[in-house]
């Protein structure tokens, strides 16, 4: 699935990794999404997601969290 042919520039960690957590993700803007990518492996490439898709994937994380 490609939405954008733009990289994402800027990355941030998942507010839900801790310092010494090695098990994280790595979520990146796009134009209409989001990217996502394994901080271990940036290398590897990333995922990327559709408004649609990266906002049912935050509501469901959310109400789960409840």
């Amino acid at each position: 699935m490609s939405i954008s042919h733009t990289t994402p520039t800027a990355w941030r960690k998942s507010s839900y990794s801790g310092a010494r957590d090695q098990n994280c993700v790595e979520v990146g803007n796009l134009p209409g999404g989001a990217a996502v990518r394994d901080t271990q492996h940036r290398g590897a490439g990333y995922l990327e997601f559709d408004a649609s898709e990266w906002g049912a994937l935050l509501d469901t994380v959310r109400t789960v969290g409840e």
